[in-house]
């Protein structure tokens, strides 16, 4: 029972000119499928193979026999996040319970919106930056290479990918210009707000 990757949930040019469709047939075509198919290959022929892509990130995330496992399955799973985390009709603030909550949780939406771009631009190295909700609060947290809040008992709710290889073809070294562009531009508020849902 192998892993597909899902596909982009739209056309590779439709981000532009915030993230092109250079950049995305690169990440999407050829880094995010690398992942899934080492992962296909890793787990093939073991009881990884019949379990959820879930299931063996938190079954392999402590174990240094399953590095491998980990790695490739944490990140397939989180840039499948991430491609959903954007939208070409994203951007701007969010509304509804998740708005609200922010505001409680935060302080404001700016507040918000400045820890994240915080979070994504200090990330030390290639990781990712993230909302969750962790017992009830929302917060910011960042993550180094293939880490993720799911082994961290968080529930993500929306994702920044600063591997370089998120950026670097559009903007080079200027990963808080990606950033910036990214939470005014793309952001996916509604993919936010039903994860939010879930945790109701």
């Amino acid at each position: 029972m192998s892993y597909q990757q899902p596909a982009l949930p739209y056309s590779e040019n439709a981000l532009e000119p915030h993230i092109t469709a250079h950049t995305i047939g690169f990440h999407y075509g050829k880094h995010h499928a690398a992942y899934v198919t080492n992962y296909n290959n890793l787990v093939a022929g073991t009881p990884f193979d019949s379990q959820s892509i879930e299931d063996v990130i938190a079954a392999t995330a402590n174990d240094p026999a399953k590095t491998g496992i980990f790695n490739n399955g944490a990140q397939a799973w989180n840039h499948s996040f991430y491609w959903n985390s954007l939208s070409p009709n994203g951007g701007g603030t969010p509304s509804g319970a998740l708005a609200t909550k922010i505001d409680e949780d935060f302080g404001s939406f700016e507040k918000f919106a400045e820890e994240l771009k915080t979070a994504a631009a200090t990330q030390f190295g290639s990781g990712w930056a993230w909302l969750v909700s962790d017992n009830g609060t929302l917060k910011v947290v960042k993550t180094g290479n293939a880490q993720t809040p799911l082994t961290a008992g968080q529930i993500p709710l929306l994702c920044i990918d600063v591997w370089e290889h998120a950026y670097y073809l559009d903007y080079q070294n200027r990963r808080p210009d990606y950033v910036a562009a990214t939470i005014a531009h793309l952001l996916n508020w509604e993919f936010a707000e039903a994860n939010y849902q879930t945790t109701k």
